[in-house]
């Protein structure tokens, strides 16, 4: 495998340019430029030329819609660096602009009196020079008139001076300024001017034709014999393709800048463009926070010197106030804390006493436990006493053994099975299956169902044992009550129906026997 074209110092370096680079994009101010409210097609689209003037350190694609609050907006600022909110709003009577210093301010607002989108600025002139390289670099600020007329007036200046990054006019790059922001401030009207222009430099001490020939587009020479036609007298020329330069802009260059005849140390002319937009502010309020905050400065109210202590004693009040609230959601907040401790505690030792209960003597008498709950637990013992007599004597125990478990006799039932509900009466059950007798009946032996639910059960010394009935003779004649819908059959109805279909036919089938009934 063969060696790559750079060598691993030449990566070193190319990596700590990148981060230098990185580092330094990242220190410069950034910018969001968005509208808000209803604020019209015209204001809007005034918003995205502001855009191109803040450009490349703005969100040129940045939406906001209209759910989003100011909050949200210096939430997400916040991670990405942005250092500047430029905002413009609408009212009935005016438009207004918002310049905002994140995180914590000041706010300036301005009254927008008069404003011109890009679309106008360039359609009135005859040719303008607008192309998307002038947008790779920031603008070169130019603050005029900036001067000592109080501390409003400085306080503008800064926040201006810090929306674009500063520069080293030693080693500032000439070819990276392409476009001039001019701002402009007139004392007597305070207002302040805003002008966009594009920046081209041209040599001079040149001919019209010579001027011609360094331009981009060549002249068409058509009609000329030779060059030097050209060169001496610019026919098929126009003077006002020759635009007159003087000493206000006519310069020396420190280095040589891009295009044709632009060398060191040469005379070239610096020409301005304007591109749009225009702004004319008026400033009208200076806010200490982001959007809120106290009043610094204000062009139409002034207050005296106890309007303002009274403010500042009623904000102060009002701070004292949110302080005690504070601290009493902090006292609130711990009194419950320990609360919830005090009775995990008081918890877990009544789980430790429990267990200790259980794992000790249950003979022992429990003194909580109240005479009904004793009584009761007793009963549920001589019940289960009872049940067990049952079952190992196979007899019913006298009334005198189990006086309390007689009150309340439980159901008969297989053991070790409790019994749900009330004791069914006869002709309620639907779903009782007798069990198979045992090999062929006998010549004049009945068949009965075994008793499922009686209270009486069917004893040796009953009518079946002396004579031999038929099953219905048998069956009007016993006093034992039996359900109707559990007789006796051989036929099975396989399946049951969600409405309790019987799982045992309804109609009997007896074994053919000799009746011995009147």
């Amino acid at each position: 495998m063969g060696q790559s074209g750079r060598s691993r110092h030449q990566k070193r370096a190319r990596a700590q340019a990148q981060l230098r680079n990185l580092e330094a994009y990242a220190a410069q101010p950034h910018s969001f430029v968005f509208a808000r409210g209803r604020a019209g097609r015209g204001v809007r689209q005034l918003s995205l030329d502001l855009r191109r003037v803040m450009e490349p350190l703005t969100a040129t694609r940045l939406q906001i819609r209209k759910k989003n609050t100011l909050k949200d907006c210096v939430a997400v600022a916040g991670p990405l660096g942005v250092t500047h909110f430029l905002i413009l709003s609408k009212t009935e009577t005016n438009i207004y602009f918002k310049l905002m210093r994140l995180p914590g301010g000041p706010t300036l607002t301005f009254r927008i009196n008069k404003y011109t989108l890009v679309r106008d600025v360039v359609s009135s002139l005859r040719r303008h020079r607008m192309h998307e390289q002038q947008f790779a670099h920031p603008p070169l600020l130019v603050l005029n008139s900036f001067g000592p007329h109080g501390m409003h007036v400085k306080l503008m200046a800064t926040m201006f001076q810090n929306l674009f990054p500063s520069i080293n006019v030693h080693k500032v790059n000439l070819n990276t300024i392409k476009r001039c922001l001019l701002i402009n401030y007139n004392p007597d009207s305070q207002e302040l001017d805003f002008r966009h222009y594009s920046i081209r430099v041209v040599p001079v001490g040149a001919s019209r034709g010579m001027k011609k020939l360094l331009q981009e587009k060549f002249p068409n020479m058509s009609r000329l014999q030779d060059i030097s036609e050209l060169l001496a007298t610019g026919a098929g020329l126009s003077e006002s393709e020759a635009e007159p330069d003087g000493e206000h802009n006519i310069t020396e260059l420190p280095q040589a800048v891009a295009g044709r005849g632009n060398m060191r140390a040469q005379q070239s002319a610096v020409r301005l463009t304007e591109i749009g937009p225009r702004l004319t502010l008026q400033l009208i309020k200076i806010q200490e926070g982001v959007g809120e905050g106290n009043v610094l400065f204000h062009s139409f109210v002034h207050k005296t010197e106890e309007e303002l202590r009274a403010i500042l004693a009623a904000k102060e009040e009002k701070l004292q106030l949110k302080a005690q609230r504070q601290a009493r959601q902090a006292q609130d907040v711990e009194r419950k804390r320990e609360q919830r401790e005090a009775h995990k505690k008081k918890s877990l030792a009544g789980m430790k006493r429990a267990r200790a209960g259980a794992d000790g003597d249950s003979d022992a008498e429990d003194p909580g436990v109240s005479p009904e709950t004793g009584g009761a637990g007793q009963q549920e013992e001589e019940e289960d006493e009872a049940e067990y007599f049952r079952q190992a004597v196979g007899e019913e125990p006298d009334e005198d053994m189990f006086p309390k478990a007689a009150k309340r006799r439980r159901p008969a039932g297989p053991p070790g099975k409790k019994q749900q509900g009330r004791e069914r009466r006869p002709g309620q059950g639907t779903d009782y299956r007798p069990p198979k007798a045992k090999g062929r009946p006998q010549r004049g032996q009945v068949l009965y169902p075994a008793q499922p639910t009686s209270r009486q059960p069917l004893t040796a010394s009953s009518v079946a044992s002396r004579k031999a009935f038929c099953g219905p003779c048998w069956w009007r004649s016993s006093s034992w009550l039996w359900p109707a819908t559990a007789w006796p059959s051989t036929a099975l109805a396989r399946g049951s129906s969600a409405r309790g279909t019987p799982l045992w036919s309804s109609r009997p089938s007896w074994p053919s026997v000799t009746c011995s009934m009147p």
